[in-house]
Formats: structure tokens, sequence, C-alpha cells
């Protein structure tokens, strides 16, 4: 080879016998197992990454998403004397660039009661021209409709609250609050008969199973709030730039509130569910990261096992760089097979992770996403590009650092030591 033209780097021949390294022969079966291993270790660390990722950054923008539907981005509370101004407060609010609702509202805790069941729910009173506005609740009426709404005493339930009384929209529901009316003997709890309105389903059990929303006017009366209100529920059109909301809101109230954002009322829930995401890609990272270490024992074997073929093909005229190249070659091929295999795999399972979660539901006969535990009715996935590249790109570089060490040694190999003893 040394009277010819040097050859270049990545040569045909050096893809040839990397190649034929890979393929299984008797006496190498052994080495051909590892390499099996290597493969599906980093094939289904790649993909159980991409999808435990993808599920809790669905888990965590459906909740968010809910949450966010549902309740106010920013909750004013009144510091000194009551909300009796509610409405000029909330025109004022709403005239601020950016929001796009000011709702007043009126909260208490009741029970609902029907002939069959009874339970705790969170009574919402708000005006009918603002839950209309509330599109987590306007866009997911199942049953009745919202028209009407601020004329009679109708309420709005949750699906699942309504399933719990076995009621439907039009049935009566019993409510029961605690403080009532002031007699001579004492408070006595306050019971009335509403008619259901319509029924409503956003798809999170807590909500769905636990708010009632009746008229503002009513609410009041109810709950002995007459002339004023709770708070005042306040919806931006960017959630993420509620700092600045602050500052402009406090300005139009004209007035001394308290103020509580979306991140403060949510801070403990959201921080969990980002801690367990960085602990979850740490541990599976360790999949890949064992699969790789694999690859090295694999190649080590590999190398002491054709230390004779080393032998020739460097007296033959190859270099060390050759040598280095052609376990590099076989090496990468594992990582990069098994890497472009996972993200496939994990990117078709995410495409359809709720008819897989259905169909092994109905294989095992168990329910596996279970509503009132994971809050959501079904089971979310959102990949993200930048997260997926990143999972990619460290199994690509874990796997390239895995063959360096063991093509080293066979670059290293003394030819004349390695032919003597055979």
């Amino acid at each position: 080879m040394s009277d010819k033209a040097p050859v270049k780097p990545f040569a045909r021949f050096e893809w040839m016998l990397s190649l034929r390294y890979l393929r299984a022969r008797r006496k190498e079966g052994f080495i051909s197992v590892i390499a099996g291993f290597s493969f599906l270790g980093i094939m289904l660390g790649v993909a159980t990454l991409i999808i435990v990722m993808a599920v809790m950054n669905g888990f965590r923008k459906e909740l968010l998403d809910k949450i966010l539907g549902l309740n106010g981005h920013l909750l004013i509370q009144p510091i000194d004397s009551p909300l009796t101004d509610f409405n000029e407060v909330a025109e004022r609010i709403s005239r601020v660039p950016g929001i796009l609702l000011a709702a007043p509202i009126v909260e208490g805790q009741a029970l609902a009661s029907s002939p069959f069941h009874a339970s705790g729910v969170l009574v919402r009173g708000i005006r009918a021209a603002d839950l209309a506005k509330v599109t987590s609740i306007d866009k997911n009426i199942k049953q009745g409709s919202l028209e009407g709404f601020d004329a009679g005493q109708g309420v709005v339930i949750g699906r699942r609250l309504a399933d719990q009384l076995s009621l439907r929209a039009g049935d009566n529901v019993t409510l029961v609050a605690p403080r009532g009316a002031v007699t001579p003997m004492g408070t006595t709890p306050r019971i009335k008969p509403y008619k259901i309105a319509a029924v409503f389903e956003i798809g999170m059990s807590e909500y769905d199973s636990a708010f009632l929303f009746m008229p503002l006017a009513e609410a009041q009366a109810y709950f002995n709030r007459a002339g004023d209100v709770t708070a005042i529920e306040v919806y931006t059109s960017n959630p993420d730039r509620v700092a600045d909301f602050r500052r402009l809101v406090t300005q139009a109230a004209e007035r001394p509130i308290f103020m509580v954002d979306w991140r403060q009322r949510n801070a403990t829930f959201f921080n969990a569910l980002q801690v367990e995401r960085n602990v979850m890609f740490l541990i599976l990272t360790l999949i890949v990261l064992v699969a790789a270490l694999n690859i090295v024992s694999g190649l080590i074997m590999l190398v002491k096992d054709k230390s004779h073929d080393i032998a020739i093909i460097r007296t033959m005229g190859a270099s060390q760089g050759a040598v280095m190249r052609i376990f590099l070659i076989t090496g990468a091929a594992i990582g990069v097979v098994g890497t472009v295999t996972g993200f496939i795999a994990g990117t078709l399972v995410c495409l359809n992770v709720e008819k897989i979660r259905q169909f092994l539901s109905w294989l095992t006969n168990t329910e596996l996403f279970t509503p009132e535990l994971y809050f959501l009715s079904k089971l979310p996935a959102d990949m993200d590009v930048a997260e997926t590249a990143a999972v990619v790109v460290m199994a690509l570089t874990l796997s390239l650092l895995a063959t360096l060490y063991p093509s080293w040694r066979a670059a290293r190999l003394d030819p004349v030591e390695a032919l003597r003893y055979e």
C-alpha cells in the first residue's frame, strides 16, 4: 500500500470490514449478543425518553390550559372595604390593553344533593355575559344551554358531578349552605333547589366534579353578600406577561386591592411537575448510558477476538488511523441505528398514545389512566422539537464516545506481538 497514493479516511475497505464485523458468525456469537443488547438498550432508552418527556409536556400543557381556562390569570380581592364598587372596578380593568375579561364573582362552598347522592361543590356566582366569555365552559357545554342564565334560577354543573348525582340538564339539584338565615335560635342552614340549565365537560376531573356556576345576583342572595362580591377574576391575553399586567391592573383599580396571579396560586403543583420531569430525564438517561457501556465491552471483546485480523491488515499497509476508524464505524453503527430506531418508535407511540392506552385498558380490563388520580380524562402527549433533538444528540454523542477507547486500543495493537502468539 505504501507505493500507492495514501488511502482517504473512511475508505470503502474500512466500511466493508466494519459492516462485516457487525454480522454475527457462530464463533463470535457472544460478541454479537452484546452488540444486540447494546442496540436494544439505546433504542429503548431513546424511545422511552422521548415518550416520557412528550407525555409530561402534554400533561403540563393540558393542565395549564384547563386551569387557566377556568380560573383567571389574576385574582383581585378587596382590602379595607368590601368590593361594593365591583362594576366600576371591573369596567376600568377591562379597558386595560391586553385584558380579555374582568369578571366579578361570588364564591362559596355548599353541599349539592339529589334523591340519589350528595357531593361537596364550589359554587361560583358569575354574570351570564362573563360566563359566555369563559371559553372553557362556553365551548364545552354537553347538555342544555347558557341562554337565559341570568334570567332564571338555573345553574351550570360539570359532567362528572352530574354523573355522581345521577342528574341531567332540566333536573333539580338541591344546594345546602351551612351559613343561612339568622334566627333567634341561631344560624340555620340555607337549603334551596335549583334547576340545572346546562352541563359542561372541560376534561379535568377536579373541575368537572366540583364546580357549580349560578347567576351572580342569585349567588349574592344565597351567600348573604348583597351589594358586594368575593373577588374579580381577570383573564389576560398572555399569561406569561402576568407581571406586567399586575402593575397596569393595580393602577386601573383605583382602590386598595390584594392581587394573586396564577403562578402563585399553582406554584407548588407546577414546581412538583418540573422536579418530577427533571428526575425522570436523569433516570432514563442512565438507560442510554448503560447501553453505551455495553458498546464499550462488546468492542473490547471484538478487538481481542480480531487481533489476528488487525495484525494482517496492518502488515498489508493499513495505518493506525484506518484501524481506529474501522472499529469506530462498527461501534457508531450500533449507536446510530439504535438511536434512529428509538426515535421512530418513540414518535409513533407519542402520535398514538391515547389509542395505545385504550387498547391496553381493553386488553387488561383495567383503567390505566384514572381521571380522579391524574386530573385529565385522556392521556396527552406533546413532543417538543428542541427536547427531542437534545435526546437524539445525547444518545449519538454517548454512543460515539463509547467507541473511542476500544478503537484506540485496536489502533495501538502491535501486529508483531499479535502474530507471534497465533
